[in-house]
């Protein structure tokens, strides 16, 4: 019988959110459904370009907000 792997706790715009021990930002984009190029993303109030996602782990606890990005000038 294989055991359900341990889950953290997050903060999603606000909202609580579990996720499996080990996952990254990009794994949490991905849960969104939303493509991760119409999202930005910030951990903690430290925004992480979409090209670090996959190598910031999520911890418990963490406060990350997912924005659409502004363009234009």
């Amino acid at each position: 019988m294989n055991a359900a792997p341990p889950l953290i706790q997050v903060t999603v715009n606000g909202e609580p959110r579990e996720l499996p021990a080990g996952s990254s930002l990009a794994d949490l984009v991905a849960a969104c459904g939303v493509a991760p190029e119409a999202l930005a993303t910030a951990v903690n109030d430290e925004f992480v370009a979409r090209d670090h996602r996959a190598q910031r782990p999520l911890a418990p606890g963490d406060a990350v907000f997912t924005f659409q990005p502004i363009t234009g000038g």
